[in-house]
């Protein structure tokens, strides 16, 4: 899957900071000038980019379901393409999402942190816009799921993507960075995990 390689934004950078700070110290714990400081420009300035931390808050959390999804939806197409007449594997598409969301359970870790503790401060269109998404997401892991396991139900495949994902997204709390065994090694772990669970899942009910 392709990634971007060109420099962030001024309000990209703007966005990661803030993040960050709203996860370490609570959204109420940090103010305008802070966030300029971190990225070096006064906080009236931020003004030119986003109208308040509302709306930053906002943009954080709306990006992240809609990135998650849009990023689904490339590794599908990217499948399919790939697959040729009778398209890729279901376990090889599996894969290929559970490695997209480990990417961003490693590497975006503030965000996880500020969906559970600042969700429900959002204005309720958009927090439901979140939920939107995040229903889009799941219910296109849930289709691939279920073309692997075919007598998965989907109730039950459903509650075992919801149960992945809250594996993967543990990762704020696994320690600081430099607790950890390094990316790679944290990355297969995860994986190896996931696919455990969806087995788990998948396989027939004892007798």
């Amino acid at each position: 899957m392709a990634t971007r390689t060109d420099a962030p934004t001024r309000r990209e950078q703007i966005l990661k900071e803030a993040a960050r700070l709203f996860a370490e110290r609570g959204f109420h714990g940090v103010g305008v000038d802070e966030i300029g400081a971190a990225v070096g420009i006064s906080g009236p300035g931020l003004y030119r980019h986003f109208a308040g931390k509302d709306a930053m808050l906002a943009e954080l959390l709306v990006g992240i379901s809609g990135r998650l999804l849009t990023g689904a939806k490339l590794r599908l197409k990217e499948a399919a393409t790939a697959g040729g007449e009778d398209g890729t594997a279901p376990e090889t598409v599996l894969d290929s999402l559970i490695e997209g969301h480990i990417d961003f359970a490693l590497d975006d870790r503030p965000l996880i942190t500020l969906h559970d503790r600042e969700l429900d401060r959002l204005r309720e269109s958009d927090r439901k816009l979140v939920r939107q998404l995040q229903r889009q997401y799941v219910e296109l892991w849930v289709d691939v799921l279920r073309k692997v396991y075919p007598a998965l139900a989907e109730p039950a495949a459903r509650s075992a993507v919801h149960s992945v994902f809250g594996l993967l997204n543990s990762t704020p709390h696994l320690g600081r960075r430099g607790a950890l065994p390094g990316r790679g090694a944290t990355a297969e772990l995860l994986h190896r995990m996931a696919r455990g669970a969806f087995a788990a899942a998948g396989a027939p009910a004892p007798a």
